[in-house]
């Protein structure tokens, strides 16, 4: 067990929650908390939730599958915790899983968004692709360009990228990447219509970067370039799901899978053609 589930009920009922929509254009929004312990500021997120079907998405175990992905394929990333916990929203009490992360950011560092970072110091007609390359962050993005392929990430706008800017020495860098969680079947909340999802619709997508399609993001890697140092592998499966039981279904599985696993053999085709 790599400790990033935490299965035993947490009250967790003191947490104020915000709510922010998200930008995928679909229905529902997002509510978010923050803490902080013992000098670490914690965040909070739930996943889909309207005030009458309460939480119904899977985003947050989503982020799960997505972070121990990036740790399998060595890609620098934000972690994740996945909590089983008892919340209240508006005076009315859930039980449900919530994921939280640390800050990520060092005490001399601020940050920024990407695009709010490009408008400020892009070059006249310089493309958000062609700016990052211009800053040395290629190979990040090339990480991120395959990995929010293999997931199908949906909202890789120019915020959920940041510049973490240090005082000391007046040096940039990207933020480990994180926010994963509009992405496999998110958009799916019954399991009965996964049957009727296909693992390689290029669905359409948000990313900064690139384009709307994320097959077609893919695809600004240039040949024989391998963005990871890690690799998937079949005996990956069991990792990937471990201690998540009690958190999405066995049908779901086999689905988040089918998806991740059809899509690497295609990211791996790709790569060597």
């Amino acid at each position: 067990m790599d400790g990033k589930v935490i299965k035993e009920l947490q009250d967790l009922r003191l947490l104020q929650w915000s709510r922010i929509r998200h930008s995928s254009g679909t229905a529902g929004s997002f509510l978010k908390a923050r803490t902080t312990e013992k000098g670490t500021k914690w965040y909070y997120k739930l996943s889909d939730f309207d005030a009458f079907r309460g939480i119904v998405g899977h985003e947050c175990v989503n982020e799960i599958i997505a972070d121990r992905l990036l740790t399998l394929l060595e890609v620098p990333h934000v972690p994740y915790q996945l909590i089983h916990a008892r919340i209240s929203i508006d005076g009315q009490e859930y039980v449900t899983w919530l994921c939280r992360s640390a800050d990520f950011k060092r005490k001399d560092e601020s940050k920024i968004a990407l695009d709010a970072f490009y408008q400020m110091e892009r070059e006249p007609g310089e493309s958000p692709l062609v700016f990052c390359r211009r800053q040395g962050w290629e190979q990040y993005i090339r990480q991120m360009l395959a990995v929010d392929f293999l997931i199908l990430n949906r909202d890789r706008h120019g915020a959920n990228m940041e510049v973490l800017r240090s005082r000391a020495d007046r040096s940039y860098r990207l933020a480990p990447l994180f926010d994963h969680g509009l992405s496999l079947y998110f958009s799916v909340h019954e399991d009965e219509k996964l049957e009727t999802e296909d693992p390689m619709r290029d669905r359409r997508v948000q990313c900064f970067v690139g384009s709307g399609s994320a097959l077609e993001n893919l695809r600004l890697i240039p040949k024989g370039e391998r963005p990871f140092t890690g690799i998937l592998t079949r005996n990956d499966r069991e990792r990937l799901f471990e201690d998540l039981e009690e958190a999405i279904s066995p049908a779901r599985q086999e689905a988040v899978w089918d998806m991740l696993w059809r899509r690497w053999q295609y990211y791996e085709s790709l790569r060597d053609s």
